[in-house]
């Protein structure tokens, strides 16, 4: 018999358009500053994963409906 454990793991959004406006502006102004050092590797790789982060939390705001 094998024994599973279950582990609780945080969602990768909220549930709410408050806490998710908050969340997509957050990861815009990360953004913002990074693009602002693209000439730099840090600011590059940084502002590619915040691109990718703020389009996938802005299709999840977008299906939220309160």
């Amino acid at each position: 018999m094998v024994e599973t454990t279950e582990t609780s793991v945080a969602p990768l959004y909220v549930r709410n358009k408050r806490d998710g406006a908050r969340m997509l502006s957050s990861g815009l102004v990360i953004f913002t500053i990074a693009a602002t050092q693209y000439q730099s590797r840090w600011g590059a790789v940084i502002a590619g994963i915040s691109f990718v982060v703020c389009v996938y939390w802005g299709f999840a705001y977008r299906r939220l409906e309160r």
